[in-house]
């Protein structure tokens, strides 16, 4: 779920060495490691949450920023930070955002309160929009023979795929017998490996040509965002018909058709609307969104479930997390194996339906939930749905996109997933905490019904989750006319 696994702006624009690079196969190994980094963040945190909520003092309707926070700058700005990889320098990019990532890391780590822990976290997002890119424009420039280049983004998938396990399963461990600081913290022994072995391992270079960032169009974009995001929370906080709420949704909305007015107007645009309006890539990216916007908060809600009702260890919270990146990877083989035969649009609309109907499951857990029984094949059908669904998307991302847009086309796809994941988290936080408000009133505020009201939350959540992923499945339904004869091969392999 990191979404940091496809082509990124401008790499298929770099001049390709004529001799394959000799240290490219190491060069690999440390690029591995930056990703792994990066994706284990997406995850390690999730695990260290009920601790750092309890340890901060973090309000309910707040707890979502250590997610959004990181979430919404690094989709905001993933595309304006592989433009600055492509003109500025991929290395010295690849540089700035391990140092950069890792500083960012240390401040949240030792953060003393929950503001400082948010922005911690939105800067790690921010470095992490210039790592990500940077790294995956090096593979494509240090792998210019086709199987080569197979093999080194099988690689990097792989770490991709993986990394959000290691982080379920190490973010346990560490909160358990370390403390939920070093979840964080982590992140900086991994990245002085990283920056050291890159500098005389990893070779610079850059793309050629009109260097003009679309700095304004990232700006507004972002903070439309954020005061969407910002709006949800104040509806948790003072309901929905408040002027706080309604003025800061209403603000994120205008200055979301402000960006889409600066993108019409700019020359060069952060995201060519071009490449939005084909039917099939517009539908696939509404689908993104609305599977990240699904499932971000989903997770989310599982991990409390775990800790808070079920009182699980840390670590077995991260164990019992396992079963959905199980049924990713099992589905996800099968689906490659399927998508020439069947075409994108039978499995993606599988892929919702499985994922909705596990999550519609999950609405009924209760105080004392078998995991075995319940828990268990709930999150491995759920993982199945997700692995159908996204190796499809990964490959319509790409459809009739002409060379030049290759890069931009991909990388909307991950900003998509992470944008939706942000917009879901809040809503579906926002979902749970006037539920849980609701099924108090007029009952006594006793442990009993206080615990009862979490899990009334929790499955309030996880049926907007599913409702949300069974929307995404429509919109595949309605909009996506793609024929399997379309679909590139190559493409799939050149996401990894």
């Amino acid at each position: 779920m990191s979404g940091t696994t496809s082509t990124l702006p401008g790499a298929s624009d770099a001049a390709a060495p004529s001799t394959p690079h000799p240290r490219r196969w190491l060069a690999l190994a440390v690029i591995a490691i930056s990703q792994l980094m990066v994706v284990l963040d997406a995850t390690i945190v999730n695990i260290a949450l009920p601790q750092a909520q309890a340890d901060l003092g973090i309000s309910d309707a707040d707890r979502q920023w250590v997610v959004t926070a990181y979430t919404l700058t690094f989709g905001g700005l993933l595309l304006l930070g592989g433009r600055i990889a492509d003109y500025w320098g991929r290395k010295r990019t690849f540089g700035v955002g391990i140092v950069g990532f890792a500083l960012a890391s240390a401040i949240g780590g030792l953060a003393q309160t929950g503001g400082l822990l948010f922005a911690a976290r939105a800067l790690q997002g921010a470095f992490g929009a210039l790592l990500a890119p940077a790294a995956l424009a090096l593979l494509t420039v240090l792998f210019t023979e086709a199987r080569e280049r197979a093999k080194a983004f099988a690689v990097y998938g792989a770490i991709a795929g993986g990394g959000s396990a290691v982080g379920l399963v190490l973010g346990g461990v560490l909160t358990e017998y370390a403390d939920w600081r070093w979840c964080l913290l982590v992140n900086i022994p991994i990245a002085a490996v990283a920056l050291v072995a890159a500098i005389p391992l990893v070779p610079e270079s850059r793309a050629h040509g009109n260097t003009r960032y679309d700095i304004p169009g990232a700006v507004v974009v972002t903070a439309g965002l954020v005061s969407l995001v910002y709006g949800f929370t104040k509806a948790a906080e003072d309901g929905w018909d408040a002027a706080a709420t309604i003025g800061f949704i209403a603000a994120g909305l205008v200055l979301l058709a402000v960006f889409v007015v600066i993108e019409l107007r700019s020359s060069h645009p952060l995201l060519p609307l071009r490449i939005l309006l084909d039917r099939n890539r517009g539908g696939a990216y509404l689908a993104s969104m609305l599977i990240g916007a699904g499932l971000f908060g989903a997770f989310l809600f599982l991990t409390f479930y775990f800790q808070v009702v079920l009182r699980y260890t840390p670590v077995k919270a991260g164990l019992a997390s396992l079963p959905v990146t199980l049924g990713v990877l099992v589905a996800a083989g099968v689906a490659s194996q399927l998508l020439p035969r069947l075409g994108a649009k039978p499995l993606m609309v599988a892929g919702a339906v499985l994922a909705a109907g596990a999550m519609l499951s999950l609405t009924r857990i209760g105080l004392d939930t078998s995991f075995v029984a319940h828990l268990l094949p709930a999150q491995v059908v759920l993982g199945m749905g997700l692995g159908f669904t996204f190796v499809p998307l990964s490959s319509l991302a790409l459809v009739g996109v002409p060379e030049h847009d290759a890069g931009a086309a991909s990388a909307t796809l991950n900003a998509t997933q992470q944008v939706g994941g942000s917009l879901g988290t809040a809503l579906l936080n926002t979902m749970y905490t006037s539920a849980v408000t609701a099924y108090l009133v007029g009952r006594v505020p006793d442990p009993i019904n206080q615990v009862k009201a979490l899990v009334h939350g929790y499955t309030v959540a996880f049926a907007w989750g599913a409702g949300l992923i069974l929307l995404s499945g429509l919109a595949t339904l309605l909009l996506i006319k793609v024929r399997k004869e379309d679909l590139s091969t190559a493409d799939a392999v050149h996401l990894g």
